[in-house]
């Protein structure tokens, strides 16, 4: 393996146990993580989540994003992909539209994935389509299950998919305080009769200003109330639109771990909306356009050749 998949299976390894030791001290009292005073009123759960849980993503993206998953043996399969997202804004009743390249492993090069996703108003299951290279032939895949594993991943479909505000009952359970950080933790319970998970609990990072507030963290809960996993969160801010860094997703009664890495991150580049369809997913990375030279990095507009973004991360001031 290469020294950046070395670099990646390392960031992991110290991940699990910075989490496993947050894990740890939770329920007791411990200087670590300890409820602090604070002003007073404080904001409700359902305000915390408008104004933290709901980050603006841009108008499209593309990036390149890696997926590493490690088994309950300890194995690793790290898959790489090219990676364009849009925001459909309700158009036709579509919200967004994501579409994959594989270009790692060798053996998966060519493959693609398209993911149509739908406002709640249409009450319709996302729909997939992949295209196997092996086999020149495009499929739609079919997801009888929310819950259904992304990608092979811990996280679900459901997990990734959006989800309304109006859907859980938000309430502020606590301000913690944890290596200096202030967080809010929030209790969402979905309203569902059926819901996938009991509750879900959110540690949103307290921050001076409101635009900076964003989720670190989410538990995971089954209807007995038993923690099944936890999901870490970093975060970038490229331009004034918030993404994913990297992603930590922790399975308890699997032992598994998923990590998500997204890099060489373009916001708004000006992606066709017409690109995301099953024709492209056969013709492949060659279909799409290059990034426009104006959404390009200084270093890239003087050197054709160095086609590297340079993203700049916003570091967030601490209490």
């Amino acid at each position: 393996m290469n020294r950046q998949g070395q670099k990646m299976i390392r960031w992991l390894a110290v991940a699990l146990v910075m989490s496993l030791a947050s894990l740890s001290v939770q329920g007791r009292e411990a200087a670590a993580v300890a409820d602090i005073p604070t002003e007073k009123p404080l904001p409700t759960g359902t305000e915390i989540f408008e104004r933290c849980g709901y980050k603006f993503p841009g108008s499209d993206q593309r990036s390149i994003f890696t997926v590493m998953i490690k088994d309950r043996h300890g194995r690793i399969k790290k898959s790489v992909y090219t990676r364009l997202w849009k925001d459909f804004k309700g158009r036709d009743g579509i919200d967004d539209k994501m579409m994959l390249f594989t270009t790692y492993p060798p053996e998966a090069k060519g493959a693609a994935f398209l993911r149509v996703a739908y406002g709640a108003e249409k009450e319709r299951k996302v729909d997939q389509w992949i295209y196997l290279p092996a086999l020149r032939k495009i499929r739609r895949v079919s997801i009888r299950d929310p819950g259904d594993s992304f990608l092979n991943s811990n996280l679900t479909y459901a997990d990734v998919g959006r989800r309304s505000i109006n859907e859980d009952s938000h309430r502020l359970i606590s301000v913690r305080e944890t290596k200096g950080m202030s967080f809010y933790v929030v209790e969402s319970i979905p309203k569902e009769k059926k819901p996938q998970y009991g509750k879900r609990i959110f540690w949103f990072k307290k921050t001076p200003q409101w635009k900076d507030c964003v989720n670190t963290r989410i538990e995971y809960y089954n209807q007995q109330g038993d923690l099944i996993k936890d999901q870490f969160i970093k975060w970038q801010q490229v331009g004034n639109a918030w993404v994913w860094d990297r992603v930590l997703v922790q399975s308890h009664a699997k032992r598994t771990a998923s990590v998500f890495i997204l890099s060489q991150v373009y916001i708004d580049s000006g992606i066709d909306s017409k690109l995301f369809n099953v024709r492209t997913l056969q013709r492949g990375l060659a279909a799409v356009p290059p990034v426009p030279v104006r959404h390009q990095p200084a270093s890239a507009k003087e050197n054709p050749a160095v086609k590297r973004p340079i993203v700049k991360r916003k570091e967030q001031k601490q209490e």
